[in-house]
C-alpha cells in the first residue's frame, strides 16, 4: 500500500512538547493527584511521548474501549474491553486519545468515569475530526484538527498495522 505523510514527526514532537507544557502548568495551578489514562490501543505512542513532556507529577493507567473492531468506520456500539486498575475517586483524570472522530467511544467512557467521582475529567487528543462528530465531547487539549480522511501512524492503525510510523499518514 502506498501512503503519504500528512503530519510530520517533527511537527508532532513540537506539538506534544507544547501540550505537555500547557497541561503541566494547568495542573500545577490546580493541584491534586493526576491520573493520565490512555485509551488503548491507538493512544500508546502519543501517550508515551506526552507523559514524558508532562512535568507535573502523575500516575498512568489504561483502558481499552472500542467501537471500530477491524473496520475503518465506527459502529457506534462501544464496548469496554479492559477497565482501569486504579480508583479515580477524587483524582484529576486526563484521558488520552489518539483520535476523536464520531465521539461515541469517548462520550461513553466519560459517562462511565463520571460515575466513579473523579475530581475532574479532561481530554487530550493527538488528532481531532470535528466534522465527523455525532456525540458532543469537549476536547480540552488538541494536537491537530484534521479533515475527514482515514489516517494511520503514531499509534493509529490500518488493519492493525502501520502503528509504528513516526508521523501521521494517509493512503496515497
Amino acid at each position: 500500500m502506498n501512503y503519504l505523510e500528512m503530519i510530520s514527526a517533527d511537527a508532532i514532537a513540537k506539538r506534544v512538547s507544547e501540550l505537555g507544557t500547557v497541561i503541566s502548568d494547568e495542573y500545577s495551578a490546580v493541584g491534586g493527584e493526576l491520573l493520565v489514562v490512555g485509551l488503548l490501543r491507538g493512544s500508546f505512542i502519543f501517550m508515551a511521548d506526552l507523559v514524558r513532556a508532562i512535568t507535573y507529577d502523575h500516575e498512568v493507567d489504561f483502558m481499552t474501549a472500542s467501537s471500530y473492531g477491524n473496520s475503518t468506520v465506527s459502529s457506534g456500539d462501544v464496548k469496554i474491553i479492559m477497565d482501569l486498575n486504579k480508583s479515580i475517586e477524587g483524582k484529576h483524570v486526563l484521558l488520552v486519545e489518539d483520535i476523536i472522530d464520531t465521539g461515541h467511544t469517548l462520550h461513553n467512557v466519560i459517562e462511565l468515569l463520571k460515575l466513579r467521582h473523579p475530581a475532574s475529567i479532561k481530554v487530550v487528543t493527538l488528532l481531532n475530526k470535528p466534522s465527523r462528530r455525532e456525540k458532543e465531547v469537549i476536547v480540552d487539549y488538541c494536537g491537530f484538527d484534521i479533515p475527514d480522511e482515514f489516517v494511520f501512524g503514531m499509534g493509529l492503525d490500518f488493519e492493525q498495522k502501520l502503528r509504528n510510523l513516526p508521523y501521521v499518514a494517509v493512503k496515497a
